[in-house]
């Protein structure tokens, strides 16, 4: 399992780059929805089981962030890996 802490990222640069560090994205990472979703189905291998911490404060602060990596992570999930398990806490 991975846990990752959102609290503290106030736009959507900072949410890209926290994601690339976490989830060791390659340099060449876009920092956008397009190339996150290049990157989680093609790239590199997300972890069975994915925690976000300090989700409601992203949510206020970032809402079009926060729900495309929902998105993002549920078509992954339905596309790719039935088992993977995120929490959003």
């Amino acid at each position: 399992m991975v846990t990752i802490g959102v609290a503290s990222v106030a736009n959507e640069d900072e949410l890209h780059r926290l994601l690339q560090r976490e989830f060791d994205f390659p340099d060449f990472y876009g920092r956008n929805w397009n190339a996150f979703w290049d990157a989680v189905s093609g790239l590199v291998f997300i972890p069975e089981h994915v925690r976000f911490m300090g989700w409601e404060l992203l949510a206020e602060r970032v809402p079009g962030g926060a729900t495309m990596l929902t998105d993002c992570l549920d078509r992954y999930r339905d596309l790719y890996r039935p088992g993977l398990r995120v929490e959003y806490l």
